[in-house]
């Protein structure tokens, strides 16, 4: 039996998989990534239908069928690729009720262009289970083992070659599988080098995918003159430095400040992450900061002089520029972005090093590792852009990363935290409720009096603090404000009614379910529900939107919208913020994956054929449980595995490759294992489902002392404890499938099986994320250990035909 051909395909297409998703995040927006997901599990689902359907003349003609594979595999590959570079798709439009409809046909024609690759993968992978019965387990090894292999191998390829450029760097591999089949070689592999030369210059010489028109670098990038002037790439994204004459420090600066003697902000580089600005990087030369009076974030340096300072993202080096200039007496300046960490330290393009030394220490952790172990600070300031400047740096705005500050301050120090309001002024009460719950946890009794807010036009700042604001404190903020004609819209006692003539900024109330400003005259409309929101009282934007307070195990900030007012969602699908559409997407990829699953399990109503060795003793319920069970349970836990390795490692990226990919190798060992208990399966489907019980119920009573534990140690080392963490579940996890497989292995419901498993995982993701918004991961983890209940308790009502009929053979003879 040779399966490195499988082993080659599955290595090739999971990488295609991993590529796809970076296109996406390039040339349109990663929320559009779930879209891949949903496109290979539908390819491997509609696979295992069509060879359920036509099994007998598949397998008649398997040998033939896995010659001509690699070479169509590759050929599907590349035309889909450049069909999917040319679709002229719209974000924005999709988002406008008058435009949405072409952009659906868009989107359908992404299906069109890329299903095909995905399924003859499945196809391939498929085939070779109904070949080999005798062997699921090596076969079900060596597809998940070649697919473990290729995401380290695309992982590896990021560091070297753009997004765009995998793809082509993957073909070979689809084309090697055709020199190495067992029937056909000589064929096989002339043609699998012919299609692949071919495929690399259509590659080259054909369309070429760009980063999208509507990414906020697209219009500085073709200004007169601008410059890339250094490009990295990562597995976090495509980095680019720019020069152009828009490119200034991004901070919010008063409209006095030239009357106040301060000057603008200086122009500076724009460093972009997949075309979205997450940093300005200084120009040659001593860094300006004789603005930072005049900010919006120097408040608290007046409030507390000579601060010791933790600084959560140091902004390419401005943020610590500014406030050392405001008067900080030392600054621990934390940078978890790896580039950006790599930017400050030894510098990039024609950015030189920041001189860190003396007073300033630059720290590639997150704010929560780096408060552990250090002596207590006056003032936690996390920078305006922190937030976005990395998805795992949600982690440092959370009920819990807020305790752990205050519990690191002085007894009068201050937790300064940003909040953007352009999009949504919503956010600020959001962010409110979890500086309020952060309180609470901390023992405070009366959390009103150590809260104080104010704002620009555009962003808010929330100031805590273990002792409450004095009035002394309130009185030099209100001034502060006043001279800068920034707005205090919450202190302790404030008259909001009495603040309203006097507003600076206007922010009028809007009622999102009618569309329209409810309020007249001046107002501002976090001023107007701030303490409602920090007493639990009922207001119209907490009935309207999610407001709940953001924690580790629901660290989604951007996550305000009530999917169950789906009506008034799409109704104001223009105004929702970029970040928000996520959620919308991932609910539409749910109902497209409900439909699918559904399709699959009425294949059995085309082909009664299929089920009519289950049909003999307990029905198709048994096996349909088992199998679901184990898919969406799987993904759970892998997508549970993934969040939690991203915000142990403070990397998203590195979090999603080692779960992925090393889930994967070890569930392939789990299925070499499982052939020990070819003689009682039910004990090895047991014995997994015990493990991963244990597993789960270890991951929810200990590992967030452990991460905190951990949180001090080196990236490789923390990297190495998630690898050994996710071992024993993944084995455990590789074991129940082949088991069943096993069980059937001679029935038509083979290939069935095989796309019930393909169509549950496509509901898996959307439906674990959408549990995970709302109850949090700990319910997702829950949800997966029920799921393995289930299919161990349905794993012995099935057996296959041929068991079945084995049984009958005695009683028939004794008549």
């Amino acid at each position: 039996m040779n399966l490195l051909p499988l082993f080659l395909v599955s290595l090739a297409s999971a990488g295609i998989e991993t590529a796809l998703t970076r296109y996406f995040a390039v040339a349109s927006w990663s929320d559009y990534g779930y879209w891949i997901i949903s496109i290979v599990m539908a390819g491997l689902a509609f696979s295992g239908v069509t060879l359920a359907l036509a099994r007998d003349y598949l397998v008649r003609r398997s040998d033939a069928l896995l010659a001509a594979l690699p070479a169509l595999l590759v050929a599907s590959a590349a035309i889909g690729y450049c069909f999917t570079i040319l679709n002229p798709f719209n974000p924005l439009q999709l988002q406008n009720p008058v435009t949405y409809l072409p952009q659906l046909g868009n989107i359908a024609l992404y299906y069109i262009a890329l299903l095909p690759f995905f399924f003859l993968t499945g196809l391939f992978i498929s085939l070779n289970f109904v070949i080999h019965p005798s062997r699921i387990g090596r076969v079900y090894a060596a597809d998940l083992t070649g697919a473990g292999i290729g995401s380290i191998i695309v992982l590896g390829l990021m560091y070297r070659v753009g997004p765009f450029a995998l793809i082509p760097a993957l073909l070979p591999a689809l084309g090697a599988a055709g020199c190495f089949v067992q029937r056909f070689r000589g064929r096989a592999a002339t043609a699998s080098i012919l299609v692949l030369c071919a495929a690399e210059v259509l590659l080259w010489l054909g369309p070429q995918a760009g980063i999208s028109q509507y990414k906020p670098i697209y219009a500085p990038l073709h200004t007169p003159n601008a410059q890339v002037l250094a490009t990295r790439f990562a597995p976090e994204g495509e980095y680019q430095l720019l020069s152009d004459f828009t490119e200034r420090v991004n901070t919010d600066i008063s409209n006095n400040s030239s009357m106040l003697g301060y000057p603008d902000p200086p122009r500076s580089f724009g460093l972009y992450r997949d075309g979205i600005r997450i940093a300005s990087l200084p120009m040659p030369g001593p860094i300006s900061s004789s603005y930072a009076q005049g900010a919006l974030d120097a408040l608290p340096y007046l409030l507390r002089s000579r601060p010791k300072v933790l600084l959560a993202g140091a902004s390419g080096g401005f943020r610590i520029a500014e406030v050392l200039s405001l008067g900080a007496a030392s600054v621990d300046a934390t940078e978890p972005e790896p580039v950006l960490y790599a930017a400050l330290a030894l510098g990039i393009g024609p950015v030189t090093p920041y001189p860190a030394g003396g007073n300033v220490r630059l720290l590639p952790i997150s704010a929560v590792a780096a408060v552990q172990n250090a002596a207590p600070y006056d003032l936690i300031d996390l920078s305006g852009d922190f937030l976005d400047a990395a998805p795992a740096n949600v982690e440092n705005f959370t009920v819990e990363a807020f305790t752990a500050y205050l519990r690191h301050l002085h007894p009068r120090g201050i937790v300064s935290i940003p909040v953007s309001i352009e999009d949504f002024p919503v956010y600020a009460l959001r962010m409110l409720a979890t500086a309020r719950a952060a309180l609470s946890a901390d023992g405070v009794s009366d959390p009103l009096a150590h809260l104080l807010l104010y704002r620009s036009a555009w962003n808010a700042r929330i100031l805590i603090s273990p002792s409450a604001f004095s009035a002394d404190d309130i009185k030099a903020a209100r001034k502060w404000c006043d001279d800068r004609s920034f707005d205090v819209s919450y202190y302790d006692g404030i008259d909001v009614a009495a603040a309203r003539p006097e507003i600076y900024n206007d922010l009028p109330a809007l009622s999102f379910d009618a569309g329209e400003v409810t309020s007249i005259g001046p107002d501002d409309s976090i001023a107007d529900e701030a303490q409602a929101i920090l007493l639990h009282q009922p207001t119209t934007s907490a009935e309207a939107f999610n407001l709940s307070p953001v924690t580790n195990d629901r660290p989604m900030f951007y996550s305000v919208l009530r999917l169950a007012d789906l009506n008034v969602l799409l109704a104001r699908l223009q105004i929702l913020p970029q970040s928000e559409i996520g959620a919308l997407v991932n609910l539409a990829v749910l109902a497209q994956a409900i439909v699918l699953a559904i399709l699959v399990l009425l294949a059995p109503l085309l082909a009664p054929r299929i089920a009519s060795g289950q049909a003999h003793q307990t029905g198709l319920l048994a096996p349909i449980l088992y199998f679901s069970a184990l898919a969406l349970g799987f993904l759970f836990i892998e997508i549970f595995a993934i969040e939690k390795a991203s915000a142990f490692l403070n990397d998203r990226a590195m979090g999603f490759a080692l779960v992925i990919s090393f889930m994967l190798l070890f569930s392939g060992l789990g299925s070499m294992a499982s052939s020990r208990f070819k003689t009682a399966p039910r004990r090895g489907v047991w014995l997994a489902g015990v493990i991963v019980i244990l597993w789960s119920c270890a991951m929810l009573a200990g590992l967030p002392q452990l991460a905190l534990a951990a949180e001090g140690l080196p990236q490789l080392l923390r990297a190495l404890l998630v690898v050994a963490a996710i071992a024993p579940v993944s084995i455990a996890m590789g074991m129940p499938f082949p088991l069943g497989l096993g069980q059937i292995s001679e029935e038509d419901f083979l290939p069935w099986a095989w796309g019930l498993n393909g169509a549950f995982s496509v509901v898996a993701t959307p439906l674990a994320n959408l549990i995970a918004r709302n109850l949090g991961y700990h319910a997702v983890l829950l949800s997966a250990v029920l799921l393995y209940a289930l299919a161990a308790t349905t794993f012995p009502a099935f057996r296959s035909r041929a068991l079945w009929l084995e049984s009958q053979i005695p009683s028939a003879a004794g008549e």
